[in-house]
């Protein structure tokens, strides 16, 4: 059971004025705030000699043992260590710990009531000016006894890991609470530090678990020997640690450390080179109970991954908070599909040469119960890229089909148009789900539904857009080019993508007229179509102005505001009455 942790040093414990000072013969308002801080700290503290005896005992360590400060006094702390134990071992042990400046040595402790339970006794030597020793500040830690389960073995197993001899989490839990209460009270900064050894199981795949094993025991030691005595580091998982380290990490420590692990490793007559990736919080700028701190510091290590490893991320609790808002959003919104809240309004697209309506764009928009009606831009953002995308996509084409079902049933036959994300098209199952969906509405041609993509849906996976847009065009749905030209490889896209209606983005179209960047942009578009002979149809058409320019320039199909708005399905019907009525949009040709 006895055991000392050179791998677990102690931080920074409350330091006394002065030893003779602590027993106290002046009043407690009196005292030095570091002697009340040490009566009044939550740890089990006490102070002894240069010679083990103790001067000063808190009142938390005499609830702990039982036994109050008159009784204590002048004695050693072996007089409340276990005896079944051999006290005589530990005593051993703790002297050979007494030429360090600093460390831990669990033992079992025996309070006045005869109970045991396994406890940490961390200490700190305090030097004279002279070098010599004043004192030494000891505190005690009870671990947790029905985590132990029968035995020292056991216990000792409960609270480190086996394979480096490092505090695992539930030691790291206990300990990273103690820091806290420490950081708080004290006004200093506790760093927690996530660190994940980069690529690590191809490594352990490729040399084996025993190797990887005497590695990973290799980067504790590695680690170790950087730290200061009042930092401690702990092995959480497989090739996951954490630092706990009192005091704000300097770019420089960050670097060193980073630099240290890289160096190489000799392991069975190999070379081996290793880096890692760190997440970094901050308490109590991140005020947060423990675990969350663990997490947050896990949460800034995976950004250090994504950054591209071999580097550190510091966790940035305004950012969280935006974070967390935004799945509040998203959340939210979830809801709104599953309570449908939702509405799906549709904007005409016209054939400027002849007048003819040649389809309908479905826009949806959100009925919110206390905001009332919502417009894309304030919502739409939230979901993008996330899996509500594909829920929305799926509801759109959904609703669209029934929509087409009963405008059949009127006499309205136009296609509908859908807006499909990134996120939903590249879905493997996306094709399927779409053939399920168009089987739930036979009586509604698939031609009905057209899908629109935004153009930079490719960017992502090129191979994976064209199966499932030929895919889509084998079971009869066309496939347009949604916003072209706002990407960066629209020439590939005119080339390799088997679309049947390129859209001219509105954000082109609504200056053409005044910029003459914009205009350049929208000619180069419809000379490219031209070329490669797939129609246009242009977004933001605001004016007659818009609509003879764009049919000079051979683009002949538009849909904007100057043609009509977005509109609900009830309103359709009569707009198709009264858009022949406009007579200066027919026959622009």
């Amino acid at each position: 059971m006895c055991s000392s942790q050179g791998l677990v040093p102690e931080r920074n414990a409350p330091r006394p004025a002065a030893p003779d000072e602590l027993p106290g013969t002046r009043g407690r308002s009196a005292m030095p705030q570091v002697e009340q801080a040490f009566f009044d700290a939550s740890e089990a503290m006490l102070i002894t000699d240069a010679g083990q005896r103790i001067l000063a005992v808190n009142p938390a360590l005499e609830l702990l043992v039982g036994l109050d400060a008159a009784s204590l006094l002048g004695r050693s702390p072996d007089c409340f260590v276990a005896p079944r134990q051999g006290a005589s071992q530990c005593l051993a042990d703790w002297q050979l710990l007494l030429q360090q400046e600093q460390g831990r040595l669990e033992m079992l402790l025996h309070d006045a009531q005869g109970r045991d339970r396994p406890t940490l006794f961390s200490f700190r030597r305090v030097r004279h000016p002279s070098g010599t020793t004043s004192h030494h500040v000891v505190t005690l830690t009870a671990l947790d006894r029905s985590l132990a389960g029968p035995g020292p073995r056991a216990s000792r197993e409960a609270y480190f890991d086996a394979l480096t001899g490092l505090p695992n989490l539930k030691l790291l839990t206990q300990l990273l609470q103690d820091a806290m209460v420490h950081a708080q009270g004290a006004g200093e900064t506790l760093a927690v530090c996530s660190l994940d050894i980069d690529h690590f199981k191809r490594i352990n795949d490729q040399l084996g678990e025993l190797a990887g094993d005497r590695l990973l025991a290799s980067f504790a030691r590695r680690v170790s020997h950087l730290l200061a005595g009042d930092e401690v580091l702990a092995r959480v998982g497989g090739d996951e640690f954490v630092l706990l380290l009192h005091r704000e990490p300097d770019e420089a420590f960050l670097e060193r450390l980073l630099t240290a692990i890289r160096q190489p490793i000799r392991l069975d007559g190999q070379t081996l080179r290793l880096s890692a990736s760190i997440g970094v919080t901050l308490y109590p700028d991140d005020e947060q109970e423990g675990d969350v701190l663990l997490r947050h510091a896990t949460q800034a290590m995976y950004r250090a991954k994504q950054r591209g490893r071999n580097t550190y991320h510091r966790f940035d609790p305004g950012h969280d908070r935006q974070l967390q808002v935004r799945q509040a959003q998203r959340d939210r919104f979830a809801r709104a599909i599953d309570n449908d809240e939702l509405r799906l309004y549709y904007q005409p697209q016209v054939d400027m040469l002849g007048g003819e309506v040649v389809g309908l764009e479905a826009l949806v928009r959100w009925q919110h119960p206390e905001r009332g009606l919502l417009a894309p831009g304030e919502f739409l953002p939230v979901v993008e890229g996330t899996p509500l995308a594909a829920a929305l996509g799926e509801w759109v084409i959904h609703r669209a089909l029934r929509q087409l079902s009963d405008w059949q049933e009127a006499g309205i036959t136009l296609p509908i148009s859908v807006n499909i994300s990134p996120v939903h098209l590249l879905q493997p199952d996306f094709v399927a789900r779409l053939e399920a969906l168009l089987a739930t509405h036979p009586q509604v041609p698939p031609g009905s539904i057209k899908l629109e993509v935004l153009e930079s849906a490719a960017l992502h996976d090129m191979q994976a857009a064209l199966e499932a847009i030929h895919r889509c065009k084998s079971l009869g749905i066309a496939v347009a080019i949604d916003d072209f030209g706002t990407g960066f490889s629209s020439l590939t896209y005119l080339r390799q993508l088997p679309v049947d209606l390129i859209k001219i983005d509105q954000s082109f179209v609504r200056d053409m007229l005044v910029d003459a960047n914009d205009m350049a942009i929208v000619e180069s578009v419809i000379y490219m179509a031209k070329r490669f002979g797939r129609p246009m149809l242009a977004e933001g058409v605001e004016t007659l102005a818009h609509a003879r320019a764009l049919v000079a320039l051979g683009c002949h199909q538009a849909q904007g505001y100057g043609i009509a708005r977005p509109m609900p399905p009830e309103q359709l019907p009569a707009w198709l009455v009264t858009w022949p009525e406009r007579s200066e949009w027919q026959g622009l040709g």
